[in-house]
């Protein structure tokens, strides 16, 4: 059996010492900030993840840039010459042309290496969601499941990564046409949040609008609880845009009602945060 490696890319927002932990290949992808560009790294090389906030917070306008095809081909290539398989969860199509950009690129480079296995998936996920979803891929692949078995697994289970997640500040948001200018106006004013998830395509959506943050905490543990799957025994991430204390004010609700088995607490990244701001709080968490 060819050893193999899981691959996925800088939308995951891991916390470094899993990715570490679970030897999971991470591609840095690009964040432009008034003219000036950063790669972002899991291990924040280039630009923490405080300083892009900060930078925000500033008036500073971020842009984000794609994976290239030549990123893609190097990066893959250099694992394919090591003797490595790969197996690349993907940031979801709905959202970004990532996958498919992959996806040619994949096909390239299995006429080059024949004897190679190189799998392409299209997480349909993003963020944390995505990141779980990496995660459990990871623990499969510890448990010794071939690179064809955990393909299948991954595909079979994508959609159960649940994500539900609020804003604070709906300029970002509006920036990427998913409120208009009015909404966005009124809803900072009246400190309204919209709550929102993935739906089957992998697309972003406005479920729900919610006031406070006592509030967003409650609908996130109402979400957990109704949509999550055998909880006792599952780990679930929550994800913050650079406000730990409210990501640590939902973890010690979650805990007190011993709802699930681990929290893990992660920093949503640049490429995220470029389009859902500061103070973003996520709940991530597998359901059936």
């Amino acid at each position: 059996m060819n050893d193999y490696v899981i691959v996925s890319d800088a939308t995951l927002d891991l916390p470094v010492n899993i990715i570490k932990e679970y030897d999971i290949k991470v591609i840095p992808m690009g964040v432009d900030l008034n003219g000036e560009a950063f790669s972002h790294y899991p291990d924040e090389r280039e630009l923490s993840v405080e300083e892009f906030y900060a930078k925000l917070k500033s008036g500073m306008i971020p842009h984000t840039t794609q994976i290239t095809p030549v990123v893609f081909h190097d990066y893959f290539g250099e694992l394919l010459k090591e003797g490595k398989d790969i197996l690349y969860i993907a940031f979801s199509s709905g959202l970004s042309g990532t996958y498919n950009t992959a996806q040619l690129v994949v096909e390239e480079l299995a006429e080059d290496y024949p004897d190679r296995k190189i799998y392409c998936i299209d997480s349909l996920c993003a963020s944390i969601g995505e990141g779980l979803l990496v995660y459990h891929a990871a623990m499969q692949k510890q448990r010794g499941v071939t690179i064809d078995e955990l393909r299948d697994w991954v595909e079979e289970n994508k959609r159960r990564s649940r994500h539900w997640f609020t804003v604070k500040d709906l300029y970002f948001l509006k920036r990427g046409g998913r409120v208009t200018s009015v909404e966005a106006f009124v809803g900072t004013a009246l400190k309204i949040r919209p709550v929102l998830s993935t739906n089957e395509e992998g697309k972003l959506v406005v479920v729900s609008k919610i006031r406070g943050t006592h509030a967003e905490l409650d609908y996130l543990i109402t979400k957990l609880e109704s949509e999550g799957a055998d909880l006792s025994n599952q780990t679930v991430i929550i994800g913050h845009g650079d406000d730990l204390n409210q990501a640590q004010e939902l973890e010690k609700l979650i805990l007190s009602k011993n709802l699930v088995k681990n929290v893990i607490i992660s920093k949503i990244g640049p490429v995220i945060g470029t389009h859902t701001g500061p103070g973003m709080i996520a709940l991530v968490f597998m359901g059936d």
